[in-house]
Parts: C-alpha cells; sequence; structure tokens
C-alpha cells in the first residue's frame, strides 16, 4: 500500500516489479520506460550482442486501423467479379491508377503512384492468417503479436528488439500513438511511447509520479535492481527531452499533405531520424478506427486513401531530403479487409484477407503473392493466399538482416524477396 504521508511506495521490491510500474503509465505522453519486470535485469546484466549486418538500417511501420477496404485500394479492374459484386462502390476501370497485371491503385492514391512508377513500393496480395477472426480486436492483436489464436503476451517487434539489439542501446523503439501499442511491446527493451511532443509528460497518480521523480535523481547505490530502475527513469526524463527538442526545431519544405494526423505522426519520424535518435523501430498508428468503413465509404475512404498516400509519399521525400533514404523502409498493415460484396448502406463490412504494402528504396517495387479470387470465397470472404508473418520475416531478414526470424515468429515464414 503507499503512504499517503511520504508519497512513497512502501509495497516489496517483488511487488513493485510484480506491477512493472504500469500505473507510472504514458498516457499521452511518458513512454513505458519501467515496464520492464525482473527478467528485464537477468537480460541486461547477459548485455546481448546485437547483430552486425545493416545495424543502420531503420523499419517504420503504419497501423492503419479499422480494417483497410483492401479491394478499393489495389483495385482488380481487369475483373468482372469485382464489378458484378460493387456496382456501386467499384472504382472505375477509367479512373484507377493502373498498374500492372489488371490491377490499380485507387485514384486518389497519387502517393503511391509515384512511388510505384519509381519502384519503391511493393504490394503484397492477399495477406491474413489461417482461421481468421472478423474482430478489430481480436484481429488487431493477431497481427501485433504476429501469433493468430496464440495468446502471445509480447509484439512481434518487441521480440524483434530483444532479438536484434543489445539490451544497453535504449530508445531502439518509438511509438507514436495515444497509448503502446501491442506490437512493442518487449521483454528487454522499454519503447518510448508519445503522441503529442509537446504533451510529452510524465503521467499517472500523485504517488507514481513521486516514486518515479524520486527514481530519476542520481544516486549511488550497490543495489542492481535500484540502479536499473534508477536507470530506466532517468532515460524517460532525458528521452523525452530530446523528443521535444528535435521535433520543434525541425524543420522541412516537404509536402505531407493535409491529412493531418498520419503525416504529422511521419514527419514526427523524419525530425527524430534527423536527430540521429538510435532508434531502428517507428511504429505509428493512423488515429482511430478510420477505416471502419459500413457505411457510405466512397468519399470517406478517398480521402482517407488520399492523406495516406501523400503522407508515405511526403515521407519517403523527406527521409531522401535529410539523406537517410538508403536507411529507412515502411511496413503499413491493416488487420483485415471488406467483404467483396457492397453493403446495402453503400459500404463494406469486415473481411478478410488484404494487401500489404512495403515501400523504400531499398525495395524492389511491384506485386508480390497470388491475387485471392473473387468468386472462390469463404462466406462471402477473400481466401487468404499470403501469410502476412512472410511480409515480416521480409522486414526481419531481408531488410534489417537478422537471422532469427523464425524464433521471433516463432515458426518458420518464407521471405518474399522484395529487398535489394
Amino acid at each position: 500500500m503507499p503512504s499517503r504521508t511520504t508519497g512513497y511506495c512502501l509495497c516489496s521490491r517483488r511487488e513493485f516489479l510484480n506491477r512493472g510500474l504500469y500505473g507510472i503509465g504514458v498516457g499521452a505522453g511518458l513512454p513505458l520506460v519501467l515496464s520492464r519486470t525482473t527478467a528485464a535485469l537477468t537480460a541486461q546484466a547477459l548485455q546481448g550482442t546485437s547483430v552486425e549486418s545493416h545495424p543502420e538500417r531503420i523499419l517504420v511501420v503504419i497501423e492503419l486501423s479499422g480494417g483497410n477496404d483492401g479491394l478499393n485500394t489495389v483495385v482488380p479492374y481487369g475483373d468482372a467479379a469485382y464489378y458484378r459484386a460493387r456496382p456501386r462502390l467499384g472504382i472505375p476501370d477509367t479512373k484507377v491508377i493502373k498498374a500492372a497485371d489488371g490491377f490499380g491503385f485507387h485514384p486518389a492514391m497519387v502517393g503511391f503512384e509515384r512511388l510505384y512508377k519509381d519502384g519503391h513500393l511493393a504490394v503484397v496480395h492477399g495477406c491474413g492468417y489461417d482461421h481468421p477472426s472478423l474482430s478489430h480486436f481480436s484481429s488487431m492483436g493477431f497481427w501485433h503479436t504476429g501469433v493468430p489464436n496464440g495468446g502471445e503476451a509480447l509484439g512481434w517487434l518487441g521480440r524483434l528488439a530483444d532479438e536484434r539489439y543489445a539490451t544497453s542501446e535504449r530508445n531502439i523503439v518509438v511509438n507514436i500513438g495515444g497509448s503502446q501499442s501491442l506490437a512493442v511491446r518487449a521483454s528487454r527493451h522499454s519503447p518510448l511511447v508519445f503522441d503529442d511532443p509537446s504533451r510529452f509528460r510524465r503521467d499517472g497518480t500523485d504517488v507514481e509520479k513521486a516514486t518515479l521523480t524520486s527514481l530519476s535523481r542520481p544516486r549511488e547505490t550497490t543495489n542492481p535492481m535500484l540502479e536499473f530502475l534508477s536507470s530506466t527513469a532517468n532515460n524517460a526524463t532525458e528521452s523525452s527531452d530530446v523528443v521535444r527538442r528535435a521535433i520543434a526545431d525541425y524543420r522541412t519544405t516537404v509536402d505531407y499533405g493535409i491529412g493531418g494526423g498520419l503525416g504529422g505522426n511521419l514527419q514526427r519520424v523524419a525530425a527524430l531520424i534527423a536527430s540521429n535518435m538510435p532508434t531502428r523501430l517507428y511504429y505509428v498508428t493512423y488515429a482511430g478506427n478510420s477505416f471502419d468503413t459500413h457505411v457510405q465509404q466512397a468519399d470517406l475512404h478517398s480521402r482517407l486513401l488520399m492523406y495516406t498516400a501523400d503522407a508515405v509519399h511526403g515521407f519517403m521525400k523527406d527521409i531522401e531530403r535529410i539523406g537517410r533514404a538508403d536507411q529507412v523502409s515502411v511496413l503499413m498493415f491493416t488487420e483485415f479487409g471488406r467483404r467483396v460484396e457492397e453493403n446495402g448502406s453503400l459500404g463494406t463490412d469486415h473481411g478478410t484477407a488484404t494487401p500489404m504494402f512495403v515501400i523504400g528504396k531499398g525495395v524492389r517495387g511491384g506485386f508480390y503473392g497470388q491475387p485471392p479470387s473473387l468468386t472462390d470465397l469463404d462466406d462471402g470472404n477473400l481466401k487468404m493466399t499470403t501469410d502476412f508473418r512472410r511480409v515480416y520475416a521480409s522486414a526481419i531478414r531481408g531488410w534489417l538482416g537478422c537471422d532469427d526470424d523464425q524464433a521471433i515468429l516463432k515458426g518458420q515464414f518464407e521471405p518474399l524477396g522484395m529487398f535489394v
């Protein structure tokens, strides 16, 4: 029980660590720097070694929440079954941005057209997993952990950080969003989590904030547990200052579009990369369940896709401007696609398989995987043709040079060979 008079926690060390200091959480601000448990102390003592190949490369993961309609994003304009299923929502073939083999992009995705023509955009058809869930919560959890229907407690990027980078390397993972994503939950690396850098602050009860303040003060101790907690708490304070300064000082002439949310978050990533933050894994979310387009989809989806394509194109252009294009790749996903047939409300309902996107100067652009059939369906839904973990494996092994992808993904998934 906390003491109301002293403001300090009088719980046992075991209880303190078991809580993981989750109470001193981030809200919209503080990184979960103290989310590691006793296992982290052991890991820190072991001082794991980083893989030396491609140590400077950066992976940026973008989450489109709500279940983006893949069929109106990567349009199968050469398939008559598409127009039969979507007589009102189907994108006319005269408006589709043509790409290859009867597929093209939604006309609002001019930013993706440029990336594709430059050879820097890879599209992976039919991504999903066996026995798919149509629940936002459970399906997103499966994509976050990379272990569908497995009950995994850590995220795939968190496990990647644990395997790929030494515990002594701080701020390896940055998560820009209102709260920490399960995708970045690790056992030995604490992600830096924030939304609005101007509100990057400690959050929690008065007792919790007092505890963190106490831990952040310089101290001499021979207790390895207190030394670890003090070190990580102090890193939280220092990191928040670095992030605020880097983003406040960043100036760019590149246009990220008018969408605001995603473009703003990607510009923050560019600012941190330009400031030489040691971060190698960035996780960025498109705020809210924006892509859950059950009703009157056409106009809303068009705007969402324009904002997304413009933001990603702007980010890649900005990264090139600061001379880091050779070091940065983007992976973009959503938790599921939509049903093939449009609904009676001029929208689409929760579906299954969906395209994924990988973008970067080091990417072999083009289409990968087998397009799912629009007529051979599973209760009106597309059948998965590419396990999404093959894309994860491609990024882990092909881009970051980590050969422990099988251990990280808890299974063997053949990379797609999409990186130069």
